[in-house]
């Protein structure tokens, strides 16, 4: 196996109670001791129900939440210990792609501006002048299926698919290895899925990326990645090759969601 570029070590997360008219509430444990590694250049998906806890661990590894207790290791970097300057220049490699692309793009900005914007923000790593910057989101654009033509227009002028591939450019734009995709096809039709999808494995052949995909949909997780880890309750319930897990099935609670979602059965990929 490929040396990890992702590692999360017994990961806990307790929220304390909100204090309401007769008192603090009751702490939730939204982690419990999760453990993962994450290969580099593999498709890692991350399976759980609303509230299992998949957006605490996603919001943990970009260090937006503070695990109560664990370890997150990023190309074996302890990111708790990274000060101001190393975090930022992470947060360079280390990119998502949001789940509505209605609300993840700035309506006031062009597509030129939202594409360069983390060229800007990481320009020490970037290394760009403002030519480069805009050639680069000319290549972006087409890489994702666009073209440069339309850097000059506005995010309304664009349907959903298009502007998810907006966001997956703009994601790519700081030269990131790792992208976590937060149910990125989820807001999406059927069809447009699928292209959004067989965009994202062309991606990966060509970049080299690592993907951890975090979804509650079964087929497009059978479909793009190799390996999973099922999460319930802020417990990781079991982890292993895909095909394992959706043929073979050693869980209760896997059986359950394998057995409830018979849509599960996808084409191959070419």
């Amino acid at each position: 196996m490929p040396e990890p570029i992702l590692e999360i070590r017994e990961v806990s997360k307790t929220y304390v109670g909100r204090r309401g008219l007769f008192g603090k509430g009751a702490p939730v444990e939204a982690l419990k001791g999760v453990s993962l590694s994450v290969a580099r250049g593999e498709s890692f998906g991350l399976v759980g129900e609303s509230g299992s806890g998949k957006t605490t661990l996603t919001r943990s590894i970009l260090r937006l939440e503070h695990p109560s207790s664990g370890r997150i290791l990023f190309k074996g970097e302890d990111m708790a210990q990274l000060g101001p300057k190393a975090l930022r220049d992470l947060r360079a490699r280390i990119q998502i792609v949001f789940q509505d692309p209605y609300a993840s793009l700035n309506p006031r900005m062009t597509i030129e501006q939202i594409v360069t914007e983390p060229m800007l923000i990481h320009r020490n790593i970037v290394g760009l002048d403002h030519r480069g910057r805009r050639d680069r989101a000319a290549e972006l654009m087409s890489m994702v299926g666009l073209g440069p033509q339309y850097l000059r227009r506005n995010p309304h002028e664009f349907s959903g698919g298009q502007r998810q591939r907006i966001g997956i450019a703009r994601a790519l734009a700081s030269g990131p290895e790792l992208l976590l995709l937060d149910e990125p096809t989820s807001a999406l039709d059927v069809s447009v899925q699928a292209q959004v999808l067989n965009l994202l494995i062309d991606l990966q052949d060509r970049l080299g990326l690592t993907y951890f995909f975090i979804s509650h949909d079964l087929a497009v997780v059978r479909y793009l990645c190799s390996r999973v880890a099922l999460i319930h309750r802020g417990e990781l319930i079991e982890e292993g090759a895909t095909d394992r897990i959706f043929d073979a099935p050693e869980s209760d609670y896997a059986k359950m969601l394998i057995s409830a979602a018979p849509e599960v059965k996808v084409p191959e990929r070419a």
